[in-house]
């Protein structure tokens, strides 16, 4: 791709996204979820393989529904209320739409059969930014209705996102599909409390979407997409191998890392809130998740790959990402000590 047409894409994706984070219309809000959508087509195609364009359909499909639920809730509030601003979606039908229209553009379940598949058939850099950046402008429009939102169907996407986004990825080999499971699982916890506390919400999205971005250039510098690649880890950098198991356990939730703190809260929150039952499904949930996550552990520190070249020695000559290791390491790890002083920020 020309690098003249890859800033004007990339600018768009920019574009987009902080249009809708400073728009106060709704108009102007769906304006730049169309620029997102529209920009990232063509990284999506770029590649000019079958799969490609396959998951580029499907987006394009699956996000026009999306921005045509959004557009017409929007419209149906402004016929009813006369109002065309963001924090006034008041009417309750025009919510539910609006709320199903977002949880599409998310991938949130049910309405998550496509994400898996398109993020198949991307390389890694798109799946990066299919998987984070694209969730900004949709979770912040989410967080600023929040009042207004449904409880009771919040709570149930919740649930469901937990549960499939564990037990999907349990029967995957291919690295992309299990993240795309993973971002479901995630997307599950950040709406449980999103009527509750918002800014939970908040924190679990930058959490997440660092844990993200760290894992999926891993995966780039490794050259991995499948476990069986990630098991050439360790032979390939033993170094960034180590910082692997760290992320995913990150992922997983698993103290003192990361990862941990956005669930303690949480969980600390719905307690709070006398939502004991749900809250104990969700974190059964989330164990299927862990599960995935192990099994990748396992496959890069606990499996003795059959390649006998040598090709140990060639990590040591490598010190250009020393730096990139060192915040992974802090990111992944060391950031639970801050975690009162997030509370009383939070709060």
């Amino acid at each position: 791709m020309s690098p003249y047409a890859l800033s004007i894409i990339m600018s768009s994706l920019a574009t987009g996204t902080m249009l809708t984070l400073a728009s106060n219309h709704w108009f102007m809000a769906w304006m730049g979820l169309e620029l997102n959508t529209l920009a990232i087509i063509p990284l999506m195609t770029k590649t000019h393989h079958p799969r490609a364009t396959e998951a580029a359909t499907k987006y394009f499909l699956m996000q026009a529904l999306a921005s045509a639920m959004i557009l017409f809730s929007s419209t149906m509030n402004a016929w009813f209320m006369g109002e065309w601003e963001i924090t006034n979606m008041s009417h309750p039908i025009s919510t539910t739409i609006l709320t199903i229209g977002l949880a599409m553009k998310l991938g949130i379940a049910p309405f998550h059969m496509w994400l898996p598949d398109v993020l198949q058939g991307l390389n890694l850099l798109t799946c990066l930014i299919l998987s984070t950046w694209q969730k900004i402008a949709p979770m912040v429009l989410m967080i600023q209705i929040y009042p207004q939102l449904n409880t009771n169907l919040l709570v149930v996407m919740a649930i469901l996102s937990t549960t499939i986004g564990g037990w999907g990825g349990l029967n995957q080999t291919q690295l992309r599909k299990i993240m795309a499971y993973s971002s479901i699982a995630h997307l599950g916890w950040m709406m449980l409390v999103l009527c509750f506390m918002p800014s939970l919400t908040l924190l679990n999205l930058t959490v997440y979407m660092t844990m993200t971005t760290v894992m999926f250039l891993m995966f780039m510098n490794m050259m991995s997409t499948t476990i069986n690649k990630m098991a050439m880890s360790w032979l390939k950098n033993p170094v960034m191998a180590a910082s692997m198991m760290i992320v995913l356990m990150s992922l997983g939730g698993l103290p003192p890392t990361t990862g941990f703190m956005p669930k303690w809260l949480i969980i600390q929150e719905m307690t709070k809130q006398n939502l004991i039952a749900i809250m104990t499904i969700i974190a059964l949930s989330s164990l299927l998740s862990l599960f995935f996550y192990l099994r990748m552990s396992y496959s890069i520190s606990l499996t003795t790959s059959p390649n006998i070249s040598n090709t140990f020695s060639i990590w040591r000559q490598n010190n250009k990402n020393q730096m990139f290791l060192s915040m992974t390491i802090i990111l992944s790890t060391l950031m639970l000590p801050i975690t009162p002083t997030l509370i009383n920020i939070l709060n």
